[in-house]
């Protein structure tokens, strides 16, 4: 039995524009970001997570993409990401601990057949969702999903029962934004039936879900083109848009209120109900400074992030870097 680890990571990643409207085929625009996950895998005699006995029941994700091994593992998994932020944690780990099995495991593996592994994890951890994430964190940069036709480079097509997205490649000039996290964690399947229950009973929620679909193409544009002044000026907007449909709360309202005045716009990412807002600016240890001050933690993150890779060197056992308890 080998003892050789194989190490792959993945970035976490951000909504710019379109959470909530892509669920009705509208388009989103996802930034991969520069924190990442890593995750090291070996065989062993028995499962282990970091060091400790890997229970499957509650390790959705590694029960899945570990599915047809027939022999044990050890794991270790290493995270930038806070957990269940909105961020792309789960996706993140999805698609390092898929790229770090095909590794150990000799495998041919094509970038669109690594976004169905951790689409597929993400599916059955959670029962529902989008390729969005799955797809950022793989390919990083920055992706779009539901442009359309012949806008930005075709990447692939993801299709589940009666729901198809289109995934296209973005070229994203270098941009610096912060992220605040509020340190409230909102599961996005309550958020989404509330937009859901929200736009069959109300006309005017549909168009505001139209709306938010309008101003993503527009923003696709300004980020395209590195028209900051405009991006963020949609950030705003959409903001104001997502908080009628009710998925903003107290907290992100308090945090993107507080970071406009040094910032082109901000807005909540993700699904909303706590989670993290970002902020576009040029201008990111003031922002970050505002946001710390309301009680946000902040993230200075940058665009262009690599997505999945190989981890090809490691100079140190990755046992040996879990923190011991005190």
């Amino acid at each position: 039995m080998s003892n050789e680890w194989y190490t792959a990571s993945a970035p976490g990643k951000f909504v710019v524009l379109g959470e909530h409207a892509v669920v009705y085929g509208k388009p989103a625009l996802v930034l991969a970001m520069d924190r990442r996950i890593s995750c090291s895998v070996r065989r062993s005699k028995r499962n282990t997570l970091n060091g400790e006995p890997l229970d499957f029941n509650r390790q959705p994700h590694f029960r899945y993409l570990t599915r047809d091994l027939r022999y044990a593992m050890d794991f270790v998994t290493n995270s930038e990401i806070p957990a269940g932020s909105g961020l792309g944690s789960s996706a993140a780990l999805s698609a390092a601990l898929a790229l770090a099995l095909k590794e150990e495991s000799g495998r041919q593996m094509t970038e669109k057949q690594l976004v169905d592994e951790a689409y597929g994890a993400e599916l059955y951890a959670q029962g529902n969702g989008s390729p969005m994430d799955a797809s950022a964190c793989v390919h990083g940069g920055g992706i779009a999903v539901n442009l359309p036709e012949s806008t930005g480079k075709h990447l692939w097509n993801i299709s589940r029962g009666n729901r198809s997205w289109n995934v296209t490649e973005m070229n994203v000039p270098k941009m610096t934004f912060v992220v605040g996290n509020t340190g409230i964690r909102a599961p996005t399947g309550p958020l989404v039936d509330k937009v859901r229950r929200f736009t069959n009973r109300s006309h005017f929620a549909v168009d505001i879900v139209d709306e938010i679909g309008n101003i993503t193409i527009e923003g696709y544009d300004a980020l395209r083109n590195n028209d900051v002044e405009t991006l963020g000026r949609i950030m705003t907007m959409d903001h104001k848009l997502l908080s009628i449909l009710g998925v903003s709360c107290n907290e992100l309202n308090r945090l993107v209120n507080a970071t406009l005045p040094y910032a082109y716009g901000a807005k909540l990412t993700g699904s909303g109900g706590g989670g993290c807002m970002v902020a576009l600016t040029d201008t990111p240890e003031k922002v970050a400074s505002v946001i710390e001050s309301r009680g946000g933690t902040a993230y200075i993150v940058q665009t262009g992030s690599q997505g999945a890779r190989s981890e090809l060197e490691m100079s140190t056992d990755p046992l040996m870097d879990i923190p011991m308890d005190p």
